[in-house]
């Protein structure tokens, strides 16, 4: 079953404003995004942790949702709780240096999970631009959600 556009969840929801208004002031100062981008890129980060907690498959965010999944994981207060509330467990954060540009294939991968767990996903966000340094895919070694 498909999702309508009026029962599609969306990240900024399940954020509440305060936390999101915050993800997105801070993405807008440390990646010189504009505040209308940045909102949309927060809202698309908290998605992905939302799923990324029940997922089965490897979730992998995009480049431009990497800045805000990292917005995200420097709140650790709220990281934290969105974690225990969704996952159960704390979701670690070891990016991989050296390891390589994000997979295409595992970031559409990843947009296809938000779409298939009712969540708004903003497509033109889920893009990888091959200049990427280092992937930022994992939890204690394992690909973000899974056990």
């Amino acid at each position: 079953m498909t999702a309508t556009a009026n029962d599609q969840k969306t990240g900024r929801a399940v954020a509440g404003e305060e936390l999101f208004e915050s993800l997105a002031r801070f993405v807008v100062i440390h990646n010189g995004q504009s505040p209308k981008r940045a909102e949309r890129i927060a809202d698309q980060a908290v998605a992905f942790l939302v799923t990324a907690a029940t997922a089965t498959v490897p979730m992998v965010p995009s480049d431009d949702v990497d800045l805000g999944l990292h917005a995200l994981i420097l709140h650790t207060k709220e990281y934290a709780v969105l974690c225990e509330q969704y996952a159960g467990r704390f979701l670690h954060h070891n990016p991989m240096p050296g390891g390589g540009s994000r997979e295409l294939e595992k970031v559409a991968a990843s947009a296809r999970a938000m779409k298939e767990a009712g969540f708004v996903v903003f497509d033109d966000l889920w893009t990888v631009d091959g200049t990427n340094l280092a992937q930022c895919d994992s939890d204690c070694g394992r690909p973000y959600g899974q056990a």
